[in-house]
């Protein structure tokens, strides 16, 4: 006879499931606990392993003092009726560790073939790390929950061979769970391999920190890709995106990158000032059924700060490089911000500028607001003239080229198994490489040289997988 009890547990998190074997001598044969779901807080630490398929029953959280470990190979999936999301609090850690072979993947709870973004939360990394706040801020996404402090080189674990499918939910207006969101995360955390695929709102968004990612794919994002605010610092170094010409936020504009020092453009310190490196981002270039919010490759904005280079723009449909705020370009004119050795082609235009920016270009010869159309139209017209004439100036290193196929990958539309890597003898190979702090010197521009490093442990169809 097989006796099998079913406890839940409200706080702590894990619903387990226990069984128990008679025999016909009377003796017990006990098999051992299995825990497959994790919900609400969690008051020790955890090992979620391999052998099994594990499930998070809405926000799941780990406080202080906790630590979570994840297995090479192990699948965590969502609830389908309370979407999960995890949260490793300040002083928490996490420590997922898969390989090549075997990546740790996040994923929907559904079956094959019914997936969609947004299926469940995402991941939120909160750390110690410095922002430009002035009071405690709390992470977006309605999880309750602050981040941020005065220790830049605060460790909040290790993601490393991981893949992040379907996430992003709105718990309110303007207040998103990313699939991976890091609030005050410092330069001790390891991000390194981590993929998204089929985002609702960002691929990957940081506030403040100075955490510095490695190797990140961001493939078919509803809203941007790579989004900074709030005095981020930290640097970031090969990673691509890809992204579907037939999905985007419907609401929102979506870009290659975002960033902001903070929703008002003030000049608050730490100014937000990220540094990219090989970075390829790769838009819809005008493929049937674009949708009509496909955005910038680069889109800097509200008093930003920003070091770009050594990287591609390819098929971004409404612009490349887009500076937006006067204080972001005055920053960009004296080379605070640096945007070097870049390779751009864009379906409408390379370079964009906004009319705040304009005005500052223009010395405010087309006097003040409210301007006439025209007006307004030819004061932008001579901003981005301004701007295209800095961009491609001597010392700048940045090449427009005259079409897609001229930038020179192998096969970068491939949704179902793009080749991002330059093809011999192509402009990525060429050029000066720019050196900045905290980033490895390379000898090619973009995310990819001749080592196809997504090889093995990504997926472009996690629709069709069988978990």
């Amino acid at each position: 006879m097989k006796l099998v009890k079913f406890l839940a547990f409200t706080l702590g998190a894990a619903v387990t499931f226990s069984s128990c074997r008679n025999n016909d001598s009377g003796d017990d044969d006990p098999t051992p606990v299995v825990e497959t779901v994790l919900s609400g807080v969690q008051t020790s630490s955890k090992t979620l392993t391999n052998d099994k398929v594990w499930t998070l029953k809405g926000y799941v959280y780990f406080p202080e003092g906790t630590t979570l470990t994840i297995q090479e190979g192990t699948v965590i999936k969502s609830d389908v009726t309370e979407k999960g999301a995890l949260i490793i609090e300040r002083g928490a850690k996490i420590f997922a560790t898969g390989t090549a072979q075997k990546p740790i993947v996040f994923t929907s709870g559904k079956p094959a073939g019914q997936r969609n973004p947004g299926d469940w939360g995402g991941i939120i990394l909160l750390g110690r790390a410095k922002t430009n706040r002035t009071t405690e801020p709390q992470i977006e996404g309605g999880v309750g929950r602050y981040y941020g402090g005065n220790d830049d080189n605060d460790n909040s674990g290790i993601l490393k061979y991981v893949r992040i499918e379907y996430a992003g939910i709105a718990a309110q207006p303007n207040s998103e769970i990313n699939a991976l969101t890091c609030g005050g995360v410092g330069r001790g955390t390891v991000i390194d391999h981590v993929m998204t695929s089929f985002a609702n709102d960002d691929a990957f968004e940081f506030f403040g920190g100075t955490v510095s990612p490695t190797y990140l794919v961001a493939y078919a994002t509803a809203d941007d890709d790579f989004d900074f605010d709030f005095g981020y610092t930290g640097t970031l170094q090969y990673a691509v995106a890809l992204r579907r010409p037939d999905f985007v936020d419907p609401g929102d504009a979506g870009n290659g990158v975002e960033c902001d020092n903070d929703g008002n453009g003030t000049n608050a310190t730490p100014r937000t000032h990220p540094v990219l490196s090989n970075v390829t981002i790769i838009g819809p270039n005008a493929a049937a059924g674009t949708l009509a919010n496909h955005n910038y490759g680069n889109r800097w904005r509200r008093a930003t700060n920003f070091t770009f280079v050594n990287s591609i723009l390819l098929g971004n449909q409404k612009g490349g490089f887009s500076i937006e705020s006067a204080a972001a370009y005055n920053d960009y004119n004296n080379e605070t911000s640096k945007w070097k050795n870049n390779i751009v082609f864009a379906v409408a235009k390379p370079f964009v500028l906004d009319s705040a920016a304009s005005r500052v270009v223009t010395g405010n010869k087309y006097g003040a607001d409210p301007l006439s159309s025209a007006d307004r139209a030819a004061m932008i017209n001579e901003g981005i003239a301004a701007l295209t004439a800095k961009a491609t100036g001597a010392g700048q290193f940045n090449v427009v080229a005259a079409n897609a196929d001229a930038v020179g990958l192998t096969d970068p539309f491939n949704f179902a198994n793009p080749n991002f890597l330059p093809k011999t003898g192509s402009e990525p190979l060429k050029g000066t490489f720019q050196a900045a702090t905290g980033i490895k010197t390379e000898t090619f521009r973009g995310a990819f040289g001749t080592d196809n490093w997504i090889a093995g442990w990504t997926n472009f169809n996690p629709g069709q997988q069988a978990y």
